[in-house]
């Protein structure tokens, strides 16, 4: 069996659909829906008390100017868990090992962080 060292790194596929789409797709069906009842199920409180658990420890160490990350913070640290935490089942596969994945997950939020000091503080930035 003659394979190449990049053949790891493809992205594998059922049926002809890869199932980078699926696996990045399923992690939605995990999040809480709105929901107007007074008396929530088990499943929605654990959800809410997982994402108030999750928000209050990345902005704990954060000042007020700080918290204008908040959202896209917190939104991108659930997704990357929860597709994280589908690699736990067996036989399944998580995007997060692509490269492609990372990078682009990564890359925005570092530019928009450096482009932010450079904005405020230019000195300091580029000392």
């Amino acid at each position: 069996m003659n394979v190449s060292f990049f053949d790891q790194f493809s992205s594998p596929s059922f049926l002809g659909i890869p199932l980078v789409l699926v696996a990045m797709t399923f992690p939605a069906l995990l999040l809480p829906s709105l929901d107007n009842r007074w008396i929530t199920n088990r499943l929605s409180t654990l959800q809410l008390w997982f994402i108030n658990l999750v928000t209050k420890q990345l902005m704990t160490p954060l000042d007020k100017k700080g918290h204008k990350w908040a959202l896209i913070l917190t939104s991108l640290m659930i997704f990357l868990l929860l597709i994280n935490l589908l690699g736990l089942l067996p036989y399944t596969f998580t995007p997060t090992t692509q490269l492609s994945m990372n990078l682009a997950l990564a890359f925005p939020l570092w530019l928009a962080t450096l482009l932010t000091g450079l904005r405020n503080q230019p000195f300091i930035s580029l000392a």
